[in-house]
């Protein structure tokens, strides 16, 4: 496969492709004798793997890890484990910060009038020297587990 095979094959575009390779991401796909990538189904697999991860919002450090883990016959599956447990709680922990942010805009939008008036509760509060005089008051909230097929 060429490189636009290869990015529709994967869903990675070919700027994106071209940057793993430079970085050390994946290995480099072979070259023909005029000089095109030629990206075998090993290449392709490889990008699948990464794809899948990138969707499932690791960082370039940590699929390089995973790769690596992935290539290594010999790996322990707790290692595997710990690195995407690690990046579950990065994510809850983002996703908190999500639901801070999004309460803090609903709590400025509900006290705004959005009429013809010049004065505006949000921004003012965007403008606060104090983040405390944008903030409502935290929420109490469920955790929820939901289990993954798999």
């Amino acid at each position: 496969m060429n490189i636009g095979e290869a990015s529709k094959a994967t869903g990675i575009s070919v700027k994106m492709l071209r940057y793993y390779e430079e970085i050390g991401l994946v290995r480099a796909a072979l070259r023909s004798y005029s000089g095109y990538r030629v990206y075998s189904d090993k290449n392709i697999a490889m990008l699948r793997f990464v794809r899948r991860a990138r969707d499932l919002g690791f960082q370039v450090k940590q699929i390089a890890a995973l790769l690596d883990l992935w290539q290594d016959a010999g790996r322990a599956s707790a290692d595997v484990k710990s690195l995407a447990m690690d990046h579950v709680r990065e994510l809850e922990q983002r996703r908190r910060e999500l639901d801070e942010m999004i309460a803090t805009l609903e709590h400025l939008a509900h006290h705004c009038h959005g009429d013809e008036r010049p004065d505006c509760p949000i921004l003012t509060g965007l403008g606060a020297e104090d983040e405390a005089t944008q903030k409502p008051p935290r929420k109490k909230t469920s955790r929820r587990s939901f289990a993954v097929a798999g």
